[in-house]
């Protein structure tokens, strides 16, 4: 036993070495001196680490060999090892801020002047590599994803090809087992990188759709002889959809879903001498517009995607075929909201199981969150009788999806648009989620609405821990708000979308609230701040629709503060919670749990 648990101990410590090398005119991966072909997924279950095991044994039965992460955090370290555990590797994702809002996220970063900002990504880039550079799951390092994309002049795309060289060249030094890949969208950092980051050994393109056929071409115009990885793949994407008569992106139907990834391995990826392989986006279960069209799984039904997959990597056959929705048709004239109208539907079943049929809407326009929502629709009818839906409280043109399971959680789902109208909604300043009551901004276990990245004052001196496991009034954590300084005072803000300060819309409507709510306490008498919710005044372009904060007394032991919300515009509430304090003469702890609007 002794001999086994020593055996066991050295092989995980002995890492595994990866290289590039070029064999007669064919760019190949290896890993240990053995080819690798790089037979991947994009990974989206990151907090479920409880279900790590049974996802990774899916993953073997899809024909998955490796995972990539766009970043790394707190369950990286559990995820490496059991990819390890199921003989799996990781593109492991060191991720670098994008200069302005955009397709990929909402954060703002400025290469030309944030030097600190600059050197913050470049020691947390380096401490990555330290972490990982020898766990045996470690494959590449992926650097980056779709930057380029998200900057707006050349010269802040110079700047941080600069220094995205002195990453690459610097990440060398440390580990020589391990190529460098960064990421850009399409042919998008081609130019750049060729140019200016020579000590890239690998690009990474993510292309959807047939776009993927094209990118070993778009490199041989450019005389750039480097092998590269497709990042991210599946069916074409909404960017390079067109439009419908009613102005709604017309969405692949399921069967393009699943020939783009089945075929398009074959057709567009494995036949290419600079290709390493691909990683399909997205293995992971969607709940909202993103899911329907590229995920492996939606509300945890199988999708085509899945299938595909598998047919892909092992050549496969589904185990058992999605529904087919042979035809979807709503009427060719605008109703008003709440109106029943007829839906032409037309669906089947490979294996002729009992099919559940459900209908939903989404509605893109709006707030990043809102647009992207999938929300159900009121409907009545059945299968043999047909089926009526009720039109949703908005105004313009949606999206309505009819959704059909079968009995092995395989779901099919298509699209066709309506054109809505409602004098109420098309009154409505800002279109932000609706959200249901009671509304949690902190708690155990719920995914976080707003983001702690509103720092005023001398921020510099503040420590905050979301999860802070010690000092909580209930759950198993509780936010812990640590001031260094004697002097001086602070702000902190939970903000939609993170980073921003009132240039791009977001938040929620709470409306109907008729309190908000929180548990304080400090670490000792004598502290007080100023709390509340709402932060961005009328002078910005998305305001905040209400602001209300009182100032209150804390000490050692928790107590329930509330705050009134009878006259309080809650329609687009950006800033869920806000404090600002002083230091009094000294360092201090505000701890802060159970966040609600009710």
């Amino acid at each position: 036993m002794r001999y086994l648990i020593f055996s066991l101990f050295f092989s995980f410590l002995s890492y595994a070495q990866t290289t590039v090398e070029k064999i007669e005119n064919q760019w190949v991966l290896k890993v240990d001196g053995e080819p690798f072909e790089i037979k991947g997924a994009t990974w989206g279950y990151d907090k479920d680490v409880a279900n790590y095991d049974t996802y990774f044994k899916d993953l073997k039965y899809l024909g998955v060999n490796t995972l990539r992460l766009w970043a790394t955090g707190d369950n990286t370290p559990a995820l490496m090892d059991m990819a390890h555990t199921h003989g799996m590797k990781v593109m492991v994702g060191i991720w670098m801020r994008h200069g302005r809002p955009g397709m990929e996220d909402d954060d703002s970063f400025n290469y030309l002047t944030d030097k600190k900002g600059i050197e913050d990504q470049y020691n947390s880039a380096i401490e990555v590599v330290k972490k990982y550079k020898d766990h045996p799951a470690t494959l590449t390092w992926g650097i980056g994803n779709e930057v380029y994309l998200n900057m707006a002049t050349d010269e802040e795309k110079l700047v941080y090809s600069q220094f995205l060289e002195r990453i690459c060249s610097d990440i060398k030094k440390i580990d020589a087992n391990h190529p460098i890949s960064s990421t850009e969208a399409w042919t998008f950092g081609m130019d750049w990188w060729s140019k200016y980051v020579p000590s890239l050994d690998i690009y990474g393109l993510n292309a959807y759709g047939a776009g993927a056929n094209f990118l070993q071409e778009e490199m041989e115009k450019r005389n750039i002889d480097k092998p590269y990885i497709v990042t991210e793949f599946g069916v074409m994407g909404e960017w390079d959809a067109t439009e419908d008569k009613n102005a709604v992106k017309i969405e692949p139907n399921d069967t393009q879903k699943y020939d783009a990834i089945a075929n398009g391995y074959k057709d567009w990826i494995t036949n290419k001498t600079n290709c390493l392989g691909v990683y399909v986006f997205h293995y992971s279960d969607g709940k909202d517009f993103g899911g329907v069209w590229l995920m492996t799984h939606f509300n945890s039904s199988y999708r085509p995607q899945y299938w595909a997959i598998r047919d892909a990597y092992t050549g496969n056959k589904p185990e058992n075929y999605v529904p087919e929705i042979t035809n979807l048709n709503l009427p060719d004239r605008a109703y008003g909201s709440g109106e029943w109208v007829t839906v032409d539907l037309e669906i089947s079943d490979k294996e002729n199981e009992t099919l559940d049929v459900s209908f939903a809407y989404n509605h893109r326009v709006g707030s990043r969150r809102y647009r992207n929502q999938i929300t159900p629709l009121n409907h009545r009818g059945n299968v043999n009788d047909g089926f009526e839906i009720q039109l949703p409280k908005v105004n313009g043109s949606i999206k309505v999806y009819a959704m059909v399971k079968d009995t092995y959680n395989n779901l099919g789902i298509a699209s066709s648009s309506i054109v809505v109208q409602d004098a109420i909604a098309n009154a409505k300043k800002f279109l932000v989620p609706k959200v249901e009551l009671p509304f949690y901004v902190y708690k155990d276990d719920i995914e976080m609405p707003y983001f702690p990245s509103a720092y005023m004052g001398n921020y510099n001196a503040l420590e905050i821990d979301m999860n802070h496991t010690r000092e909580k009034h209930s759950g198993k954590t509780s936010m812990r708000i640590h001031y260094k300084e004697r002097s001086g005072w602070y702000g902190i803000g939970l903000v939609d979308p993170a980073n921003d300060w009132g240039d791009i819309l977001g938040g929620y409507d709470i409306s109907g609230a008729k309190t908000f709510s929180f548990w304080a306490k400090s670490d000792f008498g004598g502290v007080s701040a100023k709390i509340g919710f709402g932060l961005i005044g009328k002078d910005k372009t998305y305001p905040d629709s209400a602001i209300e904060a009182k100032e209150i007394p804390l000490d050692s032991k928790w107590r329930k503060f509330t705050i009134k919300l009878k006259k309080s515009d809650l329609s687009c509430i950006r800033s869920g919670f806000v404090l600002f304090a002083n230091a009094y003469g000294s360092p201090h702890k505000i701890y802060i749990d159970d966040i609600v609007f009710e």
